[in-house]
């Protein structure tokens, strides 16, 4: 097995919305904010190459976005885009097998599907895409909080083309790919766990979406029941340490990986930084 980390592109939100309780004048600190309070933030994909298969973890915003969505989110894929990233690492679009998505938000599937012509269709067009099946159906009916978050066209077609895969609960989609779900943040988001080289690797979506987002209290507003973020970070922090997991964080900017330390009881930071090409 080898894994990968993909830049997809970055993007900004509000720096207030994505710490929640925590004052300005601390995670300012963490991450500065831009003119209109936005903090930058990755969207960095997971490439997992077992065999014949290639599997991504999520797919960034994609391409099909307006000129007022990009400014709005401060859109860039001046640097990094999803397909030139993997064609660096020798690979096309067509070689992926199976796509990961963690949900539906549009920073994490948005790059499932791309115009063609007046058409939209899968960017991956050999692949088996896979969400929860309660969050598929979440996403079919959303709250208000969460409703501009969502964007059929981003997922719709993937049942069009016969390449969604509804999975019910935590598994092992595949030998050493583990599914966990978590419900915090939004219905049925999936976490992935990849069994490598003697380690395990979470690739901790937006449970954890920085390195700056390890103390317990550090949970976004953007979080649909964020009490329930609080016991499910509560829950797997302790895990982190004990098992000296590596955490993948697909939104920090400046950081791949890291592993978690436990400063004093119940206060847990960054411990070393890693980058998934040097383990």
């Amino acid at each position: 097995m080898q894994l990968y980390a993909v830049e997809t592109g970055r993007f900004a939100l509000d720096g207030g919305a994505m710490f929640g309780v925590v004052p300005k004048t601390i995670w300012e600190k963490l991450i500065p904010p831009d003119e209109r309070n936005r903090i930058p933030m990755s969207m960095r994909a997971l490439l997992i190459e077992e065999g014949d298969r290639l599997i991504l973890v999520d797919v960034g915003v994609g391409h099909k976005y307006t000129a007022k969505f990009a400014d709005l989110y401060a859109i860039d894929h001046q640097t990094y885009t999803l397909s030139d990233e993997l064609k660096k690492l020798g690979f096309s679009p067509a070689d992926v097998t199976d796509v990961i998505l963690t949900h539906l938000h549009f920073d994490h599937a948005g790059g499932s599907t791309e115009r063609s012509g007046e058409k939209i269709i899968p960017t991956f067009p050999n692949a088996r895409y896979y969400v929860q099946r309660s969050h598929w159906e979440w996403a079919h009916n959303p709250n208000p909080r969460e409703r501009a978050s969502f964007f059929p066209e981003n997922y719709d077609p993937l049942v069009e083309h016969g390449q969604l895969v509804l999975l019910e609960g935590e598994q092992e989609l595949l030998p050493g790919v583990f599914i966990r779900v978590v419900n915090g943040h939004t219905e049925g988001q999936q976490l992935v766990e990849v069994s490598y080289k003697g380690k395990i690797v979470l690739y901790a979506a937006d449970l954890f979406p920085t390195s700056a987002h390890l103390p317990l209290p550090y949970v976004m507003a953007y979080d649909v029941r964020p009490l329930l973020t609080f016991q499910e970070r509560e829950a797997y922090l302790p895990r982190l340490v004990q098992e000296n997991i590596v955490v993948f964080y697909e939104h920090d900017p400046y950081v791949e990986c890291t592993t978690v330390t436990e400063k004093s009881p119940g206060k847990y930071e960054r411990g070393e930084v890693l980058r998934i090409a040097d383990l």
